[in-house]
């Protein structure tokens, strides 16, 4: 049984690109362009849609540690089988490699190393950058997720409500989107969460944003929603615990850190709205005092 390693090999092909040459460069674009089907091909076949000798295809493969083409595959397919695989199968996986150790402890390492992985592959350029498309207010905010990102794209939704103006949650039922979309226009940004099991209805989504010229921000899990290559920022969250449910707890403390630094940088703004919300909640008397 392949053991698939928190690292992908997509991930392997993107850390490792200044080793390659031209034509590894070349093949390596075809193999991310519809990772990871794009290499469960034949050799010759991946080969000839590169452009590129099957030596090439070789060469590539041994530069990042497998013995040939074939080892190269079965990663690629254990990758496959993990992006895929619903609650019932993961716990099955779990149960059969269950570590000693009370579930508290366990649960609790899968999480934090599940943090220090991910935060350790982001630049932060590409977040401050994000956080720049997040902070302007010129152009409107829109917020989605799916069966059950839904709840993350919700918390994310009501604190940038907050922070600054013109934000909309677009409903998780996929046969209102296209009312939401006649108001996305070029320059906007869409947030989205996606995990596997990937939505088609979001995909479909994240295509038509960016068809009417709208900037698309990613939050997604180790292997990559599809949308991916609809993103212009993808950030990648590890999310393997020892249960038959993945861990959103990476996805929520990265869109945490996301919503203070962009609070940061409208607090001038944000700070009234804060105010203008609290006189709100008073008159309606919304929350108990207690003094």
């Amino acid at each position: 049984m392949i053991q698939v390693s928190s690292q992908t090999i997509a991930d392997k092909l993107r850390e490792q690109s200044t080793r390659f040459t031209r034509a590894e460069r070349q093949l390596v674009d075809i193999i991310l362009k519809n990772y990871p089907v794009s290499g469960l091909g034949s050799i010759t076949s991946l080969a000839e849609t590169a452009g590129v000798s099957t030596p090439t295809v070789g060469r590539l493969v041994q530069k990042l540690g497998f013995s040939g083409f074939p080892d190269f595959q079965a990663n690629l397919r254990a990758e496959l089988d993990e992006k895929i695989s619903g609650p019932i199968a993961k716990r099955e996986r779990w149960v059969n490699n269950a570590p000693e150790g009370h579930i508290l402890n366990r649960f609790t390492e899968a999480v934090i190393e599940n943090i220090s992985h991910s935060f350790g592959d982001i630049d932060p350029q590409i977040f401050d950058d994000a956080c720049s498309l997040l902070s302007d207010s010129d152009q409107k905010l829109f917020v989605v997720g799916g069966r059950i990102t839904r709840t993350l794209a919700d918390y994310f939704f009501l604190h940038m409500q907050v922070i600054r103006k013109g934000v909309t949650h677009i409903s998780s039922s996929s046969n209102a989107w296209a009312h939401y979309l006649l108001d996305i226009n070029e320059g906007d940004v869409v947030v989205i969460f996606d995990i596997r099991r990937y939505e088609n209805s979001t995909l479909r989504l994240a295509e038509m944003a960016k068809e009417r010229g709208a900037k698309v921000i990613l939050f997604t899990d180790q292997w990559g929603s599809p949308i991916s290559a609809n993103a212009d920022y993808c950030f990648n969250s590890q999310i393997v615990v020892p249960s038959a449910w993945d861990s959103n707890v990476t996805v929520m403390l990265l869109a945490e850190i996301f919503i203070a630094e962009v609070q940061e940088r409208h607090w001038d703004t944000t700070k009234s709205r804060m105010e203008e919300l609290e006189k709100m909640f008073d008159r309606t008397k919304f929350f108990r005092k207690f003094s």
